[in-house]
């Protein structure tokens, strides 16, 4: 049975999905992180919220560990550099709060331009400071989004009905998809020079910390208002509080901050600022969601391998996961194959689907074909990160889906290029389910894959078999299967010999040395 440790406050609803798909859950929101690192080598799965920061070194120490996921969006508490090179999946609920946060970007919005929060204090005071609070209407006013994702777009879905004009800067944010939202796309200094409140709603990364510097304060309009319910270092902290000082930024309304919990803040005393404890996902209904959704996806994972919501590795549903195992099974031998028999130095490597493979997704099955041809150089390889090790070592890689008549129901090709040539093997499944091997560098060959074997170039000459068998049986090595192919009478062959047994070195030098033989081989096939 799986066991999943949730180290964060969930709804027990959790606990009840976990269950009813047959995990173990272990509920210990609040757990240290010294207590974590001594049984988490006992989980297959973790589930957390923002407040347990998952390192590299609980990553190292989850030997078993397969899946963590976030319930909710934001994943920078989480070291998913070190998650990819374990083999770690990791998975967060990027709908189910989704709603939460964009109704509490709008309500700090309102907020901020009627300074609701400083009237009520200021009236529970006894005082009676109307004009003071002069608030100013958002109906016909710029806003400006950075970020037009999930949550950005419920929040210009809002705005637009509140008689706003909204503005988007957002790469990933296509012509079709702004103009159905009925959001003009633009850059960055646009936005910046034209909006009179901007809303941040995009993940911290490296290219959006501190996206509202000095620099992009400056470029704001005297008397904007900035709103943050994203991430924490989207805004300069230093530099928003200059802004508020001077009168050139109206006002502020954060709910997230660098640093959390926000005990204490530069911008708490600034004028015109407005903040929260990170309250955007805190609604009754946005915490069942994620923790639901958190459940089902990794009860999925663990259970049949399906994939959904994952920020290091291809969504597979539950339907698709079946589907998929063969063939990633397959692909994977074959790159074993193509990765024990290759000693240069990789240039690229092309997958090649026809017949009923060209209906699936192939980024599963190119993830798998790596950790086959990687494997013997580095240790480290899974199906998480074989894609990052692969290109990082500037390998080339590409998939080709042929909608061609194919002479099998299904088939696999795997080339690689290499600093001497190129080596191509072709693979099959047989009755749906079963590997096999069918071309073997443009020579029609027909074989399973052997769990010890010996892989040979030859010369098609009389008298080869009879040699080989001589060395081998004259090492007392039992060949169990034998199967040859050639490209035509005489000329380039090559045989598949599968033994009993593994075989030493001074045994490959001796087959080397016969007179028909180009090269040898051993190989070894680990069917799970």
């Amino acid at each position: 049975m799986a066991k999943v440790l949730i180290s964060d406050k969930l709804s027990e609803s959790a606990v009840d999905i976990f269950k009813k798909n047959k995990i173990e859950a272990s509920y210990q929101p609040g757990i240290s992180k010294d207590d974590i690192l001594k049984i988490i080598h006992e989980y297959d799965g973790l589930a957390i919220r923002s407040a347990t920061k998952v390192t590299s070194d609980i990553l190292e120490k989850g030997k078993k560990l397969k899946v963590v996921g976030r319930a909710g969006i934001g994943t920078d508490n989480i070291d998913k550099l070190a998650a990819t090179k374990n083999g770690i999946i990791v998975m967060n609920t990027p709908f189910g709060n989704a709603v939460t946060t964009a109704e509490h970007a709008i309500a700090l919005m309102m907020s901020l331009v009627r300074m609701i929060p400083q009237a009520d204090h200021s009236t529970r005071q006894g005082k009676w400071e109307k004009s003071k609070f002069n608030g100013t209407e958002i109906s016909g006013k710029y806003l400006g989004l950075i970020g037009c994702g999930n949550i950005g777009s419920i929040v210009a879905n809002r705005a637009l009905g509140l008689k706003m004009k909204v503005m988007a800067f957002d790469p990933f944010l296509t012509k079709e998809k702004a103009s159905e939202l009925s959001v003009e796309k633009v850059d960055l200094d646009t936005l910046l020079k034209n909006a009179d409140i901007i809303s941040l709603h995009t993940p911290l990364t490296d290219d959006t910390k501190n996206i509202i510097s000095s620099d992009a304060l400056n470029k704001m309009k005297k008397g904007a208002r900035i709103i943050n319910c994203a991430r924490g270092g989207l805004v300069d902290e230093v530099a928003c509080r200059a802004a508020l000082e001077t009168g050139h930024l109206a006002g502020a309304a954060f709910d997230v901050f660098v640093e959390e919990p926000a005990k204490e803040n530069i911008l708490f005393d600034a004028p015109n600022f407005i903040a929260t404890p990170h309250l955007g996902a805190a609604t009754i209904e946005a915490q069942e969601n994620v923790a639901i959704q958190i459940a089902e996806q990794m009860s999925d994972y663990l259970n049949t391998g399906a994939v959904v919501n994952a920020l290091n590795y291809p969504n597979v549903t539950s339907k698709e996961a079946p589907i998929l195992k063969p063939y990633v099974k397959l692909a994977y031998l074959i790159g074993s194959f193509l990765g024990q028999v290759t000693q240069e130095g990789i240039l690229s490597i092309k997958l090649e689907l026809e017949g009923k493979a060209s209906n699936i997704k192939d980024m599963p099955l190119m993830a798998s074909a790596l950790v086959g041809i990687l494997e013997p150089t580095s240790v480290s390889v899974n199906n998480i990160n074989s894609s990052s090790i692969a290109t990082s070592r500037g390998i080339n890689l590409s998939t080709i889906k042929h909608e061609r008549r194919c002479d099998y129901e299904t088939l696999l090709k795997i080339t690689i290029k290499h600093e001497s040539g190129e080596r191509a093997i072709s693979g099959t499944l047989i009755a749906g389910n079963k590997p096999r091997i069918i071309n073997i560098q443009g020579i029609p060959i027909e074989s399973d894959f052997p769990k010890s074997a010996l892989y040979l170039r030859n010369y098609d000459k009389p008298g080869f078999i009879g040699d080989l068998g001589n060395v081998l049986g004259g090492q007392n090595i039992n060949i169990a299967s034998f199967h040859l192919g050639r490209r035509n009478i005489g000329g380039e062959a090559i045989a598949l010999v599968e033994i009993d047994d593994g075989i030493d070195e001074k045994i490959i030098q001796k087959i080397r040395a016969l007179p028909q033989v180009a090269r040898v081989n051993a190989i070894n096939f680990e069917q799970n």
